[in-house]
């Protein structure tokens, strides 16, 4: 039997583990010291973070000092791209990104052309890739910082980052890439991507919302957006969350272990869902790459119909049309636009997250509810009405 109603929305935020609860809690009644003071609650709680710092590190292969806490991956691309511009205007003044970067790069992208900066916004394929080539030719005696995500919350495709920072290294340029996405469910290996700053969030990975950080590679200096206190090397000041860092760093240590099976059981599940929907369902197309994708997402077109109207119809189901940061939006994704997505399919769209708590027998209601909800809004839809013969 299974429990209704299932969550499939796992790129917009997941389910806090309750290993990563049992590990948070003695920080809200029992060791809740600042890690800033030097009493023994508070070397406690610094120890705490120490050790969830340690953890994060490891996942991502760079050294505990490197990571600096923030409130989540919207702050860490700000710090990213605001500091980093600010801290190196001197050397120049253009940035470089891709359309199809979150909101929380692109807003402070605009924030910063309003500051006098020039960004440029390259280009994607039909599959929502950016060329490195394209990167290259970009790259100017002014260019000081490119951003590139390494995977894209609406359709799940990889980006070619290693091959980006080869060339940002080649060019003394510094490259930010926001790995929200990617963390915990693909390997995140930042020597071999050659990234000087990356962001990251807990919420994305089992852990709790509030919580995230930026990797700052040692020799990089970031102006503060935060002023007040000096913590965290003085990048970021603020008291420190000890137990939301302590959640994020039991949810890096579970990912680390448990991703090799995970991303392939996620793997499987998405293929049956995309199998089962195209054995059913005629005018039913993927975006985003076939095979360069993070392993829970689906992101499919289901040609007549409104995203929308699926969604509202799905009562069962918790999927999404697309980023959940622009879901009040009635515009058609920029992502699938940027990627040359026609606007009826753009708006036609659905994004599947699966994740850990995901089962098989899942999978296969959801087959069966979204065949039948789809047949029923295409009886009633206007333009297949339209294409009847008079």
């Amino acid at each position: 039997m299974v429990r209704l109603p299932i969550y499939m929305d796992n790129q917009a935020t997941t389910r806090t583990d309750p290993r990563v609860v049992d590990a948070m809690l003695p920080f809200f009644t029992e060791d809740y010291g600042n890690a800033a003071s030097v009493h023994a609650f508070g070397q406690r709680a610094l120890e705490a973070v120490d050790e969830a710092r340690a953890g994060i590190a490891a996942l991502i292969n760079v050294a505990p000092r490197e990571i600096v806490f923030t409130s989540g991956a919207t702050e860490s691309n700000n710090l990213a791209l605001k500091g980093g511009a600010l801290m190196y205007r001197r050397q120049g003044n253009h940035i470089i990104t891709t359309q199809v970067e979150h909101r929380a790069v692109l807003d402070p992208c605009r924030r910063l052309e309003r500051d006098g900066f020039r960004v440029t916004y390259l280009p994607v394929d039909r599959f929502g890739c950016v060329s490195p080539d394209q990167v290259a030719d970009a790259i100017t005696p002014e260019t000081i910082l490119v951003s590139v995500m390494l995977a894209n919350n609406e359709v799940g495709t990889l980006q070619p980052v290693a091959s980006i920072g080869a060339i940002c290294k080649q060019r003394k340029v510094l490259l930010h890439t926001d790995a929200t996405q990617a963390i915990g469910k693909v390997t995140v290996d930042v020597e071999s991507l050659q990234a000087d700053l990356v962001s990251l969030s807990a919420h994305k990975i089992y852990g709790p919302k509030g919580v995230g950080a930026l990797y700052v590679r040692r020799r990089v200096r970031l102006e503060p957006i935060l002023d007040g206190g000096g913590h965290e090397r003085g990048m970021r000041s603020g008291t420190l969350a000890v137990a939301s860092i302590v959640g994020f760093g039991k949810a890096c240590e579970l990912a680390g272990r448990e991703m090799p099976a995970e991303a392939e059981r996620c793997r499987r599940m998405r293929d049956r869902l995309y199998e089962g929907l195209l054995d059913n369902l005629d005018d039913c197309t993927l975006n985003g790459h076939p095979d360069q994708r993070l392993p829970g997402n689906l992101n499919l077109s289901f040609v007549h119909i409104q995203g929308e109207a699926l969604l509202m119809a799905m009562k069962n189901i918790a999927v999404s049309s697309g980023s959940a940061c622009t879901s009040a939006s009635v515009e058609p994704s920029y992502v699938l636009r940027a990627m040359g997505i026609r606007d009826n399919l753009a708006h036609s769209s659905i994004r599947f997250g699966l994740g850990r708590f995901n089962t098989m027998e899942e999978v296969e209601f959801t087959i069966e509810e979204v065949t039948k909800v789809v047949r029923r809004l295409r009886a009633i839809s206007p333009s297949l009405a339209l294409q009847a013969p008079g």
